[in-house]
């Protein structure tokens, strides 16, 4: 790894906790923001030539303290902010400290800058953005090229979510024990999100987004350090693994979709499946059980499964009416119906369908219609699974999904 490289990968860890530092300080994250972006582009200039210094982390918050108090004073002077920045922060807040001055610099509080970046008050497209780019480090640039935005576009947006934030007046601190689950759940559904779009991008000329999914990774694995007693943490982080390990073998050589089924397993990454089947190992009998660590369970079997005709369908079937007990939904419900069809055969898959027919959250996804087209196929019902295909590729903004949609319908007709 290169100087660079490591310069990057330790800046962009250090990022949130300097953040924090800062936000629990004035109380104003959209300014402490800004300051502790010109301290790490101090940082990403100076170092390569001076080197790293010995407290990396106190080298950032005492620079992107300074220009902190900067850019209050002069947001003071052209704004009159007198009043507000009074009521919210201590007498002493705009001095500069000595160098010597007492921080509380050693707290982590990543845990609540997640919690402030998934506030209630956001919706998810807000949270995702912010979360990236305040936790993880990316750029507005960086967060609008992962979902194919322009960056003005993606600059109003967390911009918004900074404005809603500031408003709310909410400081930086866990919420109260009454309104912490709610909370994490909102927390794990970002990054889940987030690792979703990374797995199968939702639009574009490629399937799998990388950079995205390994940040979701390397974000979850940070919560779970916070939180190692949360079963459902672990079980995101598990599901995050077992997925992405098949990653190497889902797409060919010229990026086309290559289904379960066909995957090379001897592509697949032994070491994520390993560390994420020991994690759903450990997260399930503590309990309680949540959908992550069904998912989890789930993609455990396929990955330790030899073979795609070894997989132990039976038991995913189980597992998936568990997971429509515990977080039911149309995806769910489908994807129960596949495994149906691989237990009990396709007429009782697609019979478990054509309950979904009406579900308007699947109207226009091309969701089930693939599924319908793969059923109808494993029947032998050539014709309609041709119609299905092609009407599943008409639906969808992923070029590798529509291709791969595509050549099943040409093999078929």
């Amino acid at each position: 790894m290169t100087d660079d490289r490591r310069t990057e990968d330790l800046l962009r860890e250090l990022a949130p906790q300097v953040l924090g530092v800062l936000v629990r300080r004035f109380g104003d994250f959209a300014t402490a923001e800004d300051a502790v972006q010109e301290a790490l582009l101090a940082a990403a200039t100076g170092w390569p030539g001076a080197g790293v210094p010995d407290n990396p982390r106190g080298w950032l918050i005492q620079v992107a303290y300074r220009r902190m108090v900067e850019l209050i004073r002069a947001e003071q002077a052209r704004r009159a902010r007198e009043d507000l920045v009074a009521r919210r922060e201590p007498r002493d807040a705009h001095r500069v400290p000595p160098v010597d001055a007492h921080l509380d610099a050693d707290r982590d509080d990543t845990l609540e800058l997640f919690l402030l970046c998934c506030h209630p008050a956001l919706s998810s497209a807000s949270a995702i953005a912010l979360t990236l780019r305040a936790v993880g480090g990316l750029t507005t640039a960086e967060t609008a090229r992962a979902f194919l935005v322009p960056e003005s576009t993606m600059a109003q947006r967390i911009s918004r979510a900074k404005q809603r934030i500031r408003e709310s007046g909410t400081p930086l601190r866990l919420p109260a024990a009454a309104e912490l689950p709610a909370r994490l759940t909102s927390v794990r559904h970002v990054l889940y999100l987030v690792f979703t779009e990374g797995h199968v991008a939702s639009a574009g000329d490629t399937l799998h987004r990388v950079d995205l999914a390994q940040e979701a990774i390397r974000l979850t694995r940070m919560l779970h350090t916070r939180l190692p007693g949360d079963s459902e943490v672990t079980g995101l982080l598990a599901l995050m693994l077992l997925t992405e390990a098949r990653a190497a073998a889902r797409t060919g050589p010229s990026g086309e979709l290559i289904p379960l089924a066909e995957q090379d397993r001897a592509r697949w990454d032994p070491a994520a499946i390993a560390e994420g089947v020991a994690l759903v190992t450990r997260a399930l009998p503590r309990g309680p059980v949540g959908p992550y660590q069904v998912q989890a369970a789930i993609a455990a079997l396929h990955d330790e499964a030899p073979t795609a005709a070894q997989t132990d369908w039976p038991q995913i079937l189980a597992l998936y009416q568990v997971l429509e007990q515990v977080s039911a939904s149309p995806v769910v419900a489908l994807n129960r119906a596949v495994a149906t069809a691989m237990v009990h055969g396709p007429e009782a898959g697609l019979s478990a369908l054509a309950a979904l027919d009406g579900e308007a959250r699947l109207a226009g996804h091309h969701r089930l219609p693939a599924a319908r087209a793969h059923l109808y196929e494993m029947a032998g019902d050539h014709e309609r699974a041709v119609h299905q295909y092609r009407c599943a590729a008409g639906l969808t903004a992923s070029l590798p999904e529509q291709r791969y949609l595509l050549m099943r319908a040409a093999r078929l007709a």
